[in-house]
């Protein structure tokens, strides 16, 4: 069913009560508490399992071999899930997330499409590849919440304990330092190698670890290890000294209080994990050893241990904590008056952090309005200078991601309309940067869209976003109108949206996008909320009650709608089972099929789920063509060195024809065909490669390379193409200092000697 009936959302009568010791309440480890593991635990269990496996597989995202295998496993995932919905579900129930599952295959579509007008047509493939994974998880989403309705809190547990995991593991690399390398910077960044992915993980996690405390139903255990697990993820993140993360969670973390009912509840256990972060944070920031750079692995690994034991220490008191909280609530629920004075002290608290950071800025030298402007301007300088990998970069404002953020708007103004193709920022910027610090991505994805796609790719990321806006909107209803009974299906779908939130909060100041681990963990939410369907609303009576319940009595205890077995979510009959099937059209017995000239009948159901598997196969095979590629590419490279030239040159073509827009390929060749004396064909390769990517410098540069002893004069235009499309190649601290790179160098010296053996 879609929502809660009547009958559910009336609570069961309590027994009589007890004099020895009041008012009878559940115990928390009655019921079905004491049963073995569920369906929700193990489907818990399976989400994080997948998460976890994309997470420590992918990792940042930046290896082909390990990127390729983590695409086509979700692709072809999620083509199954989805045609198993297919042919499971009814033809006449209605598709929900239909529309923004359209959108994301528009703006896939698009994506790979660039490819044809690409300035690196190669890097758009592998984009290409990328969002039609990313189309797959949204696909497996939506289907599993058709399937499987009523086991959102197994997604959503699933979720925050996939986020524990990882950030425990990024703690345990600095506890235990010994597996990484000598210059490791202090910030955290693994599994991901990215200190700002490990930081979006943990705070995503925080508001999986609110609503688990904050819940009144499941085992009351489990609700209280939110509170050390929170402040686990609370350390991690700011250990990672992501300021991107921080923010997101701080916008995710507002709005969750302002539409989740559940407020005391959810503010004890994020007070009580900053409490325990801050302590432990502090510490670790005090420590040169853990908080400085180029610190010998000895001194790292004592210092290490100490702070293992320290956060260990914190995860038991917060769990003491946490256990005490929640037993205490459940069996003494607190006052109206208690929840009152409670309630004004946390808003108090906001109140004199505000002012103390108002006051903070009025009394600096700058002054309120100058240190606003100062801050503003560190924002928005393109050429200011980065703050230190130290803790001090937590309270700092200056970033470089202004400069990133002005190549991409200049790259955008020279291709406005579809931009550069897809990934193509990498390239394009090289004509406008200023240094010579390599950038792959914008660290934004507006101004990453633009860049790429232009103003067409931009509208339709907005029309998708508009699209699962409306979507999610009917199963949260996060401003409760028209109202609806706070569930707790609707408070899990509630925490689901606040994760996005902070997903896309963060997405919009970095490139934590391309990053599989923190992408499918938000695609796996919204297709989940796209794809819910409206919950049933209650009749007017009852839902003024509940209402009025969720404004006053949803952190008392568990007297509350949602408190035992009885309650709405008794099983299939509950509201949270999924949308109910609508019943065949009058006149229609059953589902739909088509007659085959034969006379034979098929139900279309099972073509289309035989399109979808079909479809989801053909693409994971295209995905696996840029690795196959490289590695016959490589076969090649080494054939040729041991002297087998047929051989070589076999591989050679074969590398190209997997993946005919690839560069690499394509200097593999050439260097092949100049190792078996076709120095003809070799240099018609390298030129076919520069008519096939005009705007990248490198395909300037192989060819003269090739052409420096046979063909000066073209070498030297070639270079000085090479040179205009890269200025800073050849820029003084590109060729000076031990820092030079010795491409730069080879560059500059080719060009100097050829300009002197021409006589320019």
């Amino acid at each position: 069913m879609q929502g809660a009936t009547a009958e559910t959302l009336t609570p069961a009568p309590a027994p009589a009560p007890r004099a020895q010791d009041g008012p009878w309440r559940p115990s928390p480890l009655s019921g079905r508490d004491r049963r073995l593991p569920g369906p929700t635990v193990w489907g818990a269990l399976l989400v994080c399992g997948a998460l976890c496996l994309i997470t420590f597989y992918a990792k940042g995202g930046r290896h082909l071999e390990t990127m390729t295998a983590t695409e086509m496993g979700v692709t072809i995932g999620g083509g199954v899930l989805f045609a198993a919905s297919v042919l499971l579900l009814p033809a006449t129930r209605r598709r929900y997330g239909s529309w923004t599952l359209a959108m994301m295959l528009a703006l896939t579509g698009l994506t790979a499409l660039s490819i044809a007008w690409s300035v690196a047509p190669d890097a758009s493939w592998l984009d290409a590849s990328r969002m039609l994974a990313y189309s797959g998880v949204l696909a497996g989403s939506i289907a599993l919440v058709r399937l499987f309705g009523e086991r959102w809190a197994a997604v959503l547990g699933g979720v925050t304990l996939a986020a524990v995991v990882v950030c425990a593991y990024g703690l345990a690399t600095k506890v235990f330092p010994s597996g990484l390398p000598v210059n490791a910077p202090a910030r955290l960044q693994e599994p991901f190698g990215y200190w700002n992915a490990i930081g979006l993980t943990a705070a995503m996690g925080v508001i999986g670890c609110m609503w688990l405390g904050a819940r009144r139903r499941g085992h009351a255990l489990i609700s209280a290890m939110a509170y050390p697990a929170c402040g686990l993820l609370l350390l991690v993140l700011l250990l990672a000294y992501s300021r991107g993360a921080l923010a997101a969670l701080a916008v995710a973390a507002v709005l969750w209080l302002a539409i989740v009912p559940l407020r005391l509840r959810g503010a004890a256990v994020l007070l009580a994990g900053m409490a325990g972060a801050g302590v432990v944070a502090g510490w670790d920031f005090s420590r040169h050893a853990l908080s400085g750079e180029n610190i010998p692995l000895a001194e790292r690994a004592a210092a290490g241990h100490e702070l293992g034991a320290l956060a260990l220490v914190m995860v038991v008191v917060l769990a003491l904590v946490g256990m005490a909280v929640t037993f205490f609530t459940a069996r003494r629920a607190p006052s109206p008056r208690t929840r009152r004075r409670a309630g004004l002290a946390l808003w108090a608290l906001v109140a004199l952090t505000v002012l103390v950071l108002i006051g903070g800025l009025a009394a600096s030298h700058r002054g309120l309005t100058g240190s606003i402007s100062h801050a503003v301007g560190a924002v928005t300088n393109p050429n200011a200078k980065p703050p230190p990998n130290t803790p001090g970069r937590l309270t700092a404002v200056a970033s470089v991601r202004a400069r990133y953020w002005k190549e991409a708007l200049q790259v955008f103004g020279a291709h406005p309309a579809l931009g550069a193709g897809a990934e193509g920022y990498a390239t394009a910027r090289l004509r406008y940067r200023k240094a010579t610090l390599v950038v792959v991505h914008a660290h934004g994805f507006v101004v990453q869209t633009l860049a790429d796609l232009g103003i067409v790719g931009l509208l339709v990321a907005l029309t998708l976003l508009g699209s699962w806006l409306l979507d999610a909107r009917r199963s949260t209803m996060p401003l409760n109108r028209p109202p609806r009974a706070y569930t707790p299906e609707r408070v899990g779908l509630l925490t689901m949206l606040c994760m996005v939130v902070v997903f896309g909060t963060h997405s919009l100041i970095d490139w934590t996008w391309y990053i599989p681990g923190n992408a499918c963990v938000a695609l796996l939410c919204a297709g989940w909320l796209a794809g819910r369907g409206p919950l049933q609303p209650a009749p007017h009576a009852e839902t003024e009650s509940a209402y009025k319940a969720g404004a006053q009595a949803h952190d008392t205890g568990p007297q509350a709608h949602d408190t035992g077995p009885q309650a709405h979510d008794a099983g299939p009959q509950g509201h949270d089972a999924g949308p109910p099937a609508h019943p065949p059209p009058a006149g229609r017995e059953g589902p739909p099929r088509w007659r085959w000239p034969g006379g034979r009948e098929v139900d279309p159901r099972l073509v289309l789920a035989g399109v979808v598997v079909a479809a989801a196969l053909l693409v994971a095979w295209m995905q696996w063509q840029p690795q196959r590629s490289e590695e016959a590419r490589g076969q090649a490279l080494a054939l040729a060195e041991a002297g087998h030239r047929r051989a070589s040159l076999e591989a050679a073509h074969t590398a190209v024809s997997r993946d005919p827009v690839s560069a690499e390929a394509r200097f593999a060749l050439a260097t092949v065909q100049a190792a078996a004396g076709l120095s003809g064909r070799a240099r018609a390769t390298l030129q076919e490669t520069v008519r096939l990517q005009p705007s990248n410098p490198q395909t300037w540069l192989e060819l003269a390379r090739y052409d420096v002893r046979e063909h000066p004069r073209a070498a030297l235009k070639e270079l000085q193409a090479a040179v205009y499309l890269n200025p800073e190649s050849i820029a003084p601290e590109s060729v000076s200092g031990p820092a030079a790179q010795p491409e730069s160098i080879e560059i500059y010296n080719r060009l100097v000697e050829l300009m002197r053996h021409t006589g320019q």
